[in-house]
């Protein structure tokens, strides 16, 4: 099989932020910053973030500064320093203790989305800052306990370390590694229709969480001997994508099937097919949907088709 290269960044990739690690541990710099006039905020609602446009298929984000940030930031809980953008501070801050955030916002600003919503229409720079906001604000509002002695914890590091009132321990943000693959043979893709959209005709890329102890290339190899009964040999990667939905990282490959019979597992499946690109390139004709734009795995299937 040729190489087949990223065709460009994935969704959620290519941040615009200089994550100015080194700043987080200057406090009087975090703390002049938090209080600048100019540096800019991203709101978490609920796992929601702030946009507009959305109505008219012309999303963007909204980021808060001066006298609009204020009244999020003295009703937020939450925080994180993201980084630096144009050289402006950028934060996120978490909002979700209030009801109805809509009063805490100037007139016709916006409004709180689901970022999946945007469908990949985000400005990929936008995108990606929300989707880190998001990500963080997760982890923030669920470790704020720590796993090893259920003592209260407290932020530090500008908001990316929370540290036990009790043992002491440091916690940090999870990001959970899944790898998701394209299995082909000769001209044609493996794709399965997942139990977790009984709903839809989507067909997808097989994917599942890498196990302790495995490497990536073991984790593809045995996610698709599970699932669909096919064998792979030679594992190639394609690109990785964020996904903080809630909190992972989808590292993208091309596995060679070496055998054709299909088995699934139906606790993960509904069906799986072998499709020809023809199909792949009509799905509407043959029956089927495509997954959806702003995923990695719509990006593995085009870039495969593209490179016949």
């Amino acid at each position: 099989m040729t190489l087949i290269l990223a065709s460009r960044p994935n969704p959620y990739a290519g941040s615009p932020l200089d994550r100015a690690g080194v700043r987080r541990e200057d406090a009087a710099w975090i703390e002049a910053a938090l209080a600048h006039p100019e540096s800019l905020f991203v709101p978490v609602w609920r796992a929601r973030s702030l946009l507009r446009g959305v109505e008219e298929g012309r999303p963007e984000a909204v980021y808060l500064a001066g006298a609009a940030a204020e009244a999020l930031r003295e009703a937020g809980g939450a925080w994180a320093f993201l980084g630096t953008l144009q050289g402006q501070a950028v934060f996120a801050v978490d909002v979700s203790g209030v009801e109805d955030p809509a009063p805490l916002l100037p007139a016709g600003l916006g409004a709180f989305e689901d970022l999946r919503r945007t469908a990949g229409a985000l400005a990929p720079d936008e995108a990606s800052v929300l989707a880190h906001a998001r990500g963080l604000m997760h982890w923030r509002t669920r470790h704020r306990f720590c796993g090893l002695c259920g003592a209260a914890c407290e932020p530090a590091s500008a908001g990316h370390m929370m540290v036990c009132t009790g043992c002491g321990v440091q916690h940090f943000p999870r990001t959970d590694p899944a790898v998701i693959m394209l299995v082909w043979r000769e001209d044609r893709a493996l794709l399965g229709h997942s139990q977790r959209f009984p709903n839809s005709t989507m067909y997808s890329t097989l994917a599942g969480f890498v196990e302790p102890g495995e490497s990536l290339e073991e984790a593809v190899a045995r996610e698709v001997a599970e699932e669909v009964s096919v064998r792979v040999g030679p594992v190639q990667y394609h690109s990785s994508q964020p996904w903080p939905f809630p909190a992972n990282i989808m590292l993208g490959f091309y596995a060679e099937a070496l055998s054709d019979a299909i088995t699934i597992d139906p606790g993960e499946l509904r069906d799986a097919r072998w499709f020809r690109r023809a199909e792949l390139r009509d799905p509407d004709a043959h029956g089927f949907q495509l997954p959806r734009r702003d995923s990695i795995a719509r990006r593995l299937i085009e870039d495969w088709m593209a490179a016949a």
